[in-house]
């Protein structure tokens, strides 16, 4: 079966209502990392419960519509489907507790051709369920390995934020645990590749891999403790690509460059493997 384009362009997600107490955000920042070192007064601000805040890449499971691509009326070859890009921009702090209102919506659908895959641009507006205060919008690119060929149009493409030919200014190691992708998946995404070895297996891999997004999330922690001193008010934008999987039990090293106040370029890399695993990052920070 292939992606119908018609069908799915035109697709009306319905909005996903998402009540969460502080145990999510805590479960959600323990499976990204936080709380490795158990005694950090900083990294406790986001696992215990008194006075607790939220990262503000919690924002990427809020309102999150679920596995949407396993349907198969969207035709998608979903165990060979890959998280290309991912990003958030911040309209204000997130909360630790409450209701809001996920709204998802494909903005395009680039073919790539029959041999280079499909790639889906999507993005999800966050509000406040109670005011309609808008939280924070995430953008995501889904690249789909098997799905390319369908006749769909061949761009436009979004292009890489570039990366400075010189040493990063700041490098910030993160360790990952073993269990690492079976703690994350609690937050909402349980595509088994992440979880399941003959799933991986299937999707070419030789074990499950750590979900993009949890990479994506654990270089924001890099950001936040570099740049922001933790204070996730300051924090205003991600934006990453995935360029290659992590195993959970990894170490990400970030390396940070910063070209001018209140912006930033990063990517980052599999300590053990020496392979970049995120590239092309751009962030965007607020002053003390």
């Amino acid at each position: 079966m292939a992606i119908d384009y018609d069908r799915l362009i035109n697709w009306r997600f319905a909005d996903v209502e998402h009540e969460f107490t502080k145990k999510d955000a805590i479960l959600y920042a323990l499976g990204v990392g936080l709380g490795h070192d158990p005694t950090d007064p900083q990294q406790l601000r986001f696992v215990y419960e008194e006075g607790l805040e939220a990262l503000p890449s919690f924002g990427g499971v809020l309102g999150y519509p679920g596995f949407w691509a396993k349907d198969p009326a969207f035709g998608i070859d979903w165990k060979r489907l890959l998280n290309g890009e991912q990003g958030i921009v911040l309209h204000r702090p997130l909360p630790v507790e409450g209701k809001v209102v996920g709204r998802l919506k494909i903005d395009a659908i680039v073919d790539k051709g029959a041999e280079k895959g499909a790639l889906i641009y999507t993005s999800r507006d966050v509000f406040d369920a109670a005011s309609g205060a808008p939280l924070c919008t995430v953008t995501n690119t889904i690249f789909c390995r098997g799905d390319g060929g369908f006749g769909g149009p061949s761009g436009p493409v979004k292009a890489p934020a570039p990366i400075p030919e010189r040493a990063p200014d700041l490098v910030c190691d993160l360790p990952t645990v073993p269990q690492a992708a079976l703690i994350y998946r609690l937050s909402g995404d349980y595509n088994p590749l992440h979880a399941d070895p003959a799933v991986a297996r299937a999707g070419g891999f030789p074990r499950p891999i750590l979900h993009g997004a949890a990479s994506w999330a654990i270089a924001g922690h890099a950001l936040l403790k570099t740049l922001c001193d933790y204070d996730p008010a300051r924090f205003r934008r991600l934006d990453v690509r995935f360029s290659a999987p992590v195993f959970p039990g990894e170490t990400i090293r970030v390396e940070i460059w910063k070209p001018e106040p209140g912006k930033a370029a990063f990517r980052a890399r599999v300590v053990e493997r020496d392979v970049v695993a995120l590239n092309n990052g751009a962030f965007e920070y607020g002053g003390a």
